[in-house]
């Protein structure tokens, strides 16, 4: 998924990983809100960031693969098995 060199690829894991865990927060302080009776517009408040957060980190996910591509579209292809069809289904699928 992520190529480049290693410090790259750990810098780009470690940011998407912080996504990902900050998405994981927020939807822990969504179920807590609901089972305590939060106010509607703070549950779907949250609720809103928690989507936002998983959307950013699957658009930081495709967007490394699609640099990856452009820089050497036949490795990343053999590594992923991605074609071009299917890095644009991926992109829209998050929009």
């Amino acid at each position: 998924m992520i190529t480049g060199t290693p410090e790259e690829q750990a810098a780009t894991r470690r940011r998407i990983v912080n996504r990902l865990k900050r998405a994981q927060g927020q939807l822990a302080g969504v179920i807590t809100a609901v089972e305590n009776g939060g106010a509607c517009r703070d549950v779907v408040t949250q609720l809103a960031a928690v989507g936002s957060a998983l959307d950013r980190a699957g658009f930081a996910i495709v967007s490394a693969a699609m640099r990856d591509c452009v820089a050497d579209p036949d490795a990343t292809r053999e590594a992923e098995g991605l074609t071009q069809e299917e890095l644009e289904k991926l992109f829209l699928a998050l929009a």
